[in-house]
C-alpha cells in the first residue's frame, strides 16, 4: 500500500541508515496530508482559523524543543548547559535579557540569520511565521553553529515573560499566537520555574494557556532548586503544583524535574543525589525525541485531521443556515452567539467527541470578520477522504513504522551534556547500590561479612549451610515483600542447591540492604558481587 514510501524521487531505494524509518514515515506523512486531508483544509479555509498549511519543512525538520519561562529562570543557560558552548545571539543576566525568539539549529560554520530572512528559506520549518509581520520577525533569529547535539534536535529559546500588560504592549505582536504556532509544531515544550520565582504572570498564564491540545509535550523544570534547602524545596514544590493546578486544566500531574541546570558548583549539596537522578531522567526524555519523532508527526496529523473535520462541519452547517438574500447579518449575529448550541447539535448528528471542537469564544471572534454565505456546503467527498485516511491510511503507516523501526539502530541525541554522564565514574549511580566496588579488587561484601556471619551461625547451619525455611526466617525481618525476597533468592542462590552458604547468605543480606536504601536490584547478579568461593576459575592458556 505504501511502497512508493521507501524510495526516493528518483526511483532509487533509500540507503540504509538509523534515519531509514523516519524518513520512510515522513514521505508517508507528507503524502497523505497533501492527498487527502490538505483539499478538506483548503476548500472550508482551515488555514484562516486555525493553522497554516503544512509544508515539505514541516516534515522534513529536525525534533524541536521549546523552552518558556518568566525572565531570569536560567533558559539561555540552560541551552548553554545542554550545549557546552555559547551560541550567537545568547546574553545571560539577572535581567530580562533574551527579548528575541532564538531559532538554535545545526549549521556548519557558526553564525546568524534574521527573521526577515529565515521565512523565506524552503528549508527552514519557518516560513509561515511571516504572518506575525515585522514587529515578529525583528524579534526573531535563527543561531546557527556545528554542535553534536544539534545534528538531532533543535531547540527554540524564548523572550523572558514579564508581567502581562506591560509586555504585551511593547511586543507589538500576539505573543500567546505565536507560542502557540510553535507549539503545534515542537516536540517538547519545558517550562522553565525559579526556585525563588513561583508566581505565575498574567502573560506567563496566557502563555500556558495557549498550549491548550498539546498537554503530552509538556514538561516542568524546577531550576535553581540547590539555593534552597530540603524543607524549603518541598515547600516551593508544592507551591509550584498549586499554581500550575490552576492554570493547566489537566487530570495528570504534570512531570517536573528538580535541579540546578547549568555548569556550576552547586550552592546547596544535600540533595545532590537527587539532582542527579532528575537530570538524567530530563536526558532521557530528551534523547528519545529522534527516536519518538515521527509517531509525534503522525499523532499531530491525526489532531489536525480531526479538527480539519470539525471545522467543515462548522462552516458548512453555517453556510446551509444562512438566508438567501435579506436579513444576513441579523443572521450572522444569531448563529455567532449560537455557536455553543450548535456545537452540541453536530457533536449528536455526526458522533464527534466535544474535546475536538475548537474554542467557542475564539472561533466566535474569528467569525465576526466573514461573510457566511460565501463559505462552502458540505462536501461528503472530502470528509469521506479523511475519514479513509484515519481508519486505513494511517494504520498501514504505523505498522509500517513499528516494523521499520524494529529494524533500525535507535536514534538518539548525543553530545554536549548527554555525554558527561554515560561514560566513567560520574555515570548515573556509578559506585551505587547494586553498582558498589565494580572496580574494586576485594568483594565489595566482605566488609560486612563479620556481621552478617554472626547471624549466620544463629541460624543452625548443618554442613556450613542453613535451609532455606532458616534463611526465611531472617529475610522476612526486613519486612521487604516476598515477591523481592525471592528475586533476592534467586540470586544469591548461587549453586542453585536451595541453601545458603555463609558467603550466599552475606550476599542475601547486601542485596536487602541495596533494596531497602532505595536503589534496584540487578536482573543479573553482575560478576562483582558473585561471592569468591562461587566464581569459576579463570582458564589460563599453555
Amino acid at each position: 500500500m505504501f511502497s512508493w514510501m521507501g524510495k526516493q524521487a528518483g526511483g532509487r531505494e533509500r540507503p540504509g541508515g538509523g534515519g531509514d524509518a523516519v524518513q520512510t514515515v515522513t514521505g508517508g506523512l507528507k503524502e497523505l496530508y497533501t492527498r487527502r486531508l490538505q483539499p478538506l483544509e483548503d476548500y472550508y479555509r482551515f488555514q484562516d482559523f486555525h493553522s497554516p498549511t503544512l509544508e515539505e519543512a514541516d516534515f522534513d525538520n529536525k525534533p524541536m524543543v521549546l523552552l518558556v519561562g518568566q525572565y531570569s529562570t536560567g533558559k539561555t543557560t540552560f541551552i548553554r548547559y545542554l550545549l557546552e558552548q555559547d551560541f550567537p545571539g545568547m546574553r545571560i543576566g539577572p535581567e530580562p535579557t533574551t527579548d528575541s525568539f532564538i531559532a538554535v539549529m545545526y549549521g556548519d560554520t557558526e553564525g546568524s540569520t534574521p527573521g526577515n530572512a529565515l521565512v523565506v528559506d524552503p528549508k527552514k520549518p519557518f516560513r509561515k511565521l511571516s504572518r506575525f509581520g515585522n514587529a515578529f520577525l525583528n524579534r526573531f533569529m535563527c543561531a546557527q553553529l556545528p554542535n553534536e547535539v544539534l545534528k538531532s534536535i533543535s531547540i527554540i529559546d524564548s523572550p523572558g515573560i514579564l508581567s502581562g500588560e506591560k509586555q504585551r504592549i511593547s511586543r507589538g505582536y500576539d505573543f500567546c499566537q505565536v507560542l502557540q504556532w510553535f507549539a503545534e509544531r515542537v516536540d517538547r515544550i519545558i517550562l522553565l520555574f525559579d526556585a525563588h520565582k513561583l508566581d505565575i504572570s498574567d502573560e506567563f498564564s496566557e502563555a500556558i494557556k495557549s498550549f491548550r491540545g498539546q498537554d503530552d509535550k509538556i514538561r516542568v523544570v524546577l531550576n535553581k532548586a540547590d539555593q534552597v534547602d530540603t524543607q524549603q524545596l518541598m515547600r516551593v514544590y508544592g507551591a509550584l503544583m498549586w499554581s500550575l493546578g490552576k492554570v493547566i486544566n489537566t487530570p495528570e500531574v504534570l512531570r517536573v524535574y528538580i535541579g540546578s541546570f547549568w555548569a556550576q558548583p552547586l550552592q546547596n549539596t544535600e540533595n545532590r543525589r537527587l539532582f542527579e537522578v532528575e537530570a538524567q531522567d530530563l536526558f532521557r526524555d530528551i534523547q528519545s525525541l529522534p527516536q519518538k519523532a515521527a509517531v509525534r508527526k503522525l499523532n499531530d496529523l491525526i489532531k489536525r485531521a480531526r479538527l480539519a473535520k470539525v471545522h467543515a462541519y462548522i462552516i458548512s452547517h453555517l453556510k446551509k443556515e444562512m438566508p438567501s438574500v435579506f436579513g444576513k447579518e441579523n443572521k450572522k449575529r444569531e448563529l455567532i452567539s449560537s455557536l455553543p448550541e450548535i456545537y452540541v447539535q453536530l457533536q449528536r448528528e455526526h458522533h464527534i467527541s466535544p474535546g475536538d471542537f475548537p474554542e467557542v469564544k475564539k472561533m466566535q471572534e474569528q467569525l465576526e470578520t466573514y461573510d457566511f454565505s460565501k463559505f462552502h456546503s458540505l462536501k461528503p467527498k472530502l470528509i469521506e477522504a479523511v475519514d479513509n485516511m484515519l481508519a486505513n491510511k494511517i494504520a498501514s503507516l504505523m505498522s509500517l513504522m513499528n516494523q521499520e523501526e524494529s529494524n533500525m539502530p535507535t536514534p538518539m541525541v548525543h553530545g554536549g551534556a548527554f555525554d558527561g554522564t554515560t561514560t566513567g565514574p560520574f555515570g548515573q549511580g556509578y559506585g551505587e547500590g547494586a553498582r558498589e566496588g565494580a572496580d574494586e579488587e576485594e568483594w565489595v561484601i566482605a566488609k560486612d561479612k563479620p556481621v552478617y556471619d554472626e547471624i549466620f551461625y544463629t541460624l543452625s547451619p548443618i554442613n556450613g549451610k542453613i535451609s532455606g525455611v532458616n534463611a526465611k526466617k531472617e529475610m522476612v525481618n526486613s519486612k521487604l515483600p516476598n515477591s523481592v525476597l525471592g528475586k533476592i533468592w534467586k540470586l544469591a542462590d548461587c549453586d542453585n542447591d536451595g541453601m545458603l552458604d555463609e558467603e550466599e547468605f552475606a550476599l542475601a543480606k547486601h542485596l536487602i540492604k541495596i533494596k531497602l536504601d532505595g536503589y534496584e536490584l540487578p536482573s543479573i547478579l553482575p560478576p562483582h558481587l558473585v561471592p569468591p568461593s562461587h566464581r569459576k576459575p579463570l582458564q589460563v592458556s599453555e
